[in-house]
């Protein structure tokens, strides 16, 4: 018979959503609370699918967690696979590390939670089936800046051996190092499944020696765009894998790009953010659709919109309540000015533009000045926010034009408006 068991990871339970709260309070609220909804699908997708069991590779919790009413809703959760017969496994990540519930809370007897020192559970299972055994390793503190996978027993003879892990690999964007190894040392163990961890993208390499990165099953902010999900795994006899992608997510992030090239109406502006709306919230496989939308070209209303950006928000927003499910988390203007036939040589706002353009931006030292600036703020951020101007030097002057662009942009927006006023 067939061992089938769903695979997930980094549900961080009752996130914090600070910045999101600030800009958007009833966004945040349901984003909140689409981690919960999001559990609760992945305990559904245990029940509907008859599973064996779930395996959780770290991350239940967001760090130094106390509500106690996070340690109730998730063991209500797994109460109800325990009273289906579905044994489930967890090892901590570096988030729960930090939270006092992974330590304290009474979890039912059909929950695993590995511990600090490497553990092998044969899972006990009637003849003829394919023997089972589940090897994981938790992690008691917050980083871990060596490989684990010397520390995890042996694999056993003639079983299927699947070993859960919290690992940032050989590293990924936006993610801490954590115990980190190389796919060719997952692959070289002797183990079939890798259940891991941390990184919040999901991925697959299957064969022989199956690795699979679950991700987030449900986004949290426009970095974690895309549906999210669960892994459902079947295991056949002849130790074979079977791989299925399960979506989880209730709130789906996606970035619209709005073409305004050619645009001249405002009306027909607006019309073109709802179609891109409408599109996007046919294609999502989530219930809600949460979009930031870029608009982008060449287009007479490009001073327009960035001077009354507040209400092109407004006009999206009411937009997305009509189509129902749809959330504009942000709006971001691009766009540029378009060249007019006819068009006095001598208008003073196009000349200021074109000597902005040709002569400010293209000069070394603006551009000295400007990162200049940016350091100055950045030693005055929290360690945490620095990298709000880039990681490295590459990207910080990116970031910087970019931002010198749009304030230019947004100062011509302003005068051309006084000039139409006067």
């Amino acid at each position: 018979m067939t061992y089938r068991f769903v695979h997930a990871a980094d549900i961080h339970l009752d996130s914090p959503l600070r910045s999101l709260a600030l800009r958007h309070p009833d966004l945040a609220e349901l984003i909140g609370n689409a981690t919960r909804r999001a559990f609760v699908r992945v305990i559904d997708v245990c029940l509907d699918e008859q599973v064996d069991a779930l395996l959780i590779a770290g991350d239940l919790y967001d760090g130094d967690q106390t509500s106690m009413k996070t340690a109730r809703f998730l063991a209500e959760q797994l109460r109800r696979l325990s009273q289906a017969g579905i044994r489930v496994f967890i090892i901590r990540g570096n988030h729960d590390a930090l939270s006092k519930i992974t330590k304290e809370l009474v979890l039912p007897d059909s929950v695993k939670v590995f511990g600090g020192r490497a553990e092998a559970i044969d899972i006990n299972r009637a003849p003829g089936h394919v023997p089972v055994v589940v090897h994981g390793l938790s992690f008691a503190q917050p980083h871990a800046p060596e490989s684990l996978l010397g520390r995890f027993r042996p694999t056993v003879d003639g079983a299927v051996n699947i070993g859960l892990l919290h690992t940032s690999l050989a590293g990924a964007p936006g993610h801490d190092l954590y115990a980190p190894c190389s796919v060719a040392d997952l692959q070289a163990s002797g183990f079939h499944y890798w259940a891991l961890g941390h990184v919040h993208k999901r991925s697959a390499i299957e064969g022989g020696c199956a690795i699979v990165m679950p991700g987030i099953p449900q986004g949290r902010d426009i970095n974690e765009a895309g549906p999210k999900s669960v892994t459902l795994v079947t295991i056949a006899n002849d130790h074979s894998i079977h791989i299925e992608e399960r979506i989880t997510s209730v709130a789906q992030f996606e970035r619209i790009s709005v073409d305004a090239s050619g645009l001249e109406d405002w009306r027909d502006l607006v019309a073109a953010v709802t179609q891109a709306l409408e599109k996007e919230r046919d294609a999502v496989r989530s219930e809600h659709l949460v979009a930031r939308v870029r608009i982008t070209g060449a287009t007479s209303l490009a001073w327009r919109i960035r001077r009354d950006a507040d209400l092109l928000k407004t006009e999206a927003d009411d937009r997305g309540s009509v189509i129902g499910g749809c959330w504009i988390e942000q709006l971001e203007i691009a766009c540029r000015p378009a060249e007019q036939q006819g068009q006095p040589s001598g208008d003073p706002i196009r000349e200021l533009h074109r000597l902005i353009e040709d002569d400010v931006f293209g000069s070394e030292a603006f551009r000295s000045q400007l990162m200049g600036v940016a350091e100055e703020i950045r030693a005055q951020l929290p360690q945490d926010c620095r990298d709000i101007f880039g990681s490295d030097e590459a990207s910080s002057k990116e970031v910087m034009a970019r931002l010198a662009r749009e304030g230019a942009e947004g100062v011509m927006a302003r005068l051309e408006a006084a000039g139409e006023e006067t």
